[in-house]
């Protein structure tokens, strides 16, 4: 990765990506769901698809949490 892009902060960098799809013209409703189903899918990796670590990671309810994986159409966590 670029080093200039690593010394970016995480506002920074989302920044850059939402400027990118934006002019892209990326739908706000499509962009909000693949952000959902990737910070999810990192989420279930991280902490092995156990679905109570994840949702306190993620300050959801574990029902919160179930109710968006099915919104989301996720149908199996990855767990590694």
């Amino acid at each position: 990765m670029d080093k200039k892009y690593d010394q970016l902060n995480i506002h920074q960098k989302m920044e850059l990506l939402i400027s990118e799809m934006v002019d892209k013209e990326v739908r706000f409703r499509d962009a909000m769901k693949e952000f959902q189903k990737i910070y999810i899918g990192m989420s279930a990796r991280k902490y092995k698809a156990n679905k109570t670590k994840m949702a306190k990671a993620l300050g959801v309810h574990r029902n919160t949490l179930h109710n968006l994986t099915k919104a989301l159409k996720i149908k199996r966590l990855p767990s590694s």
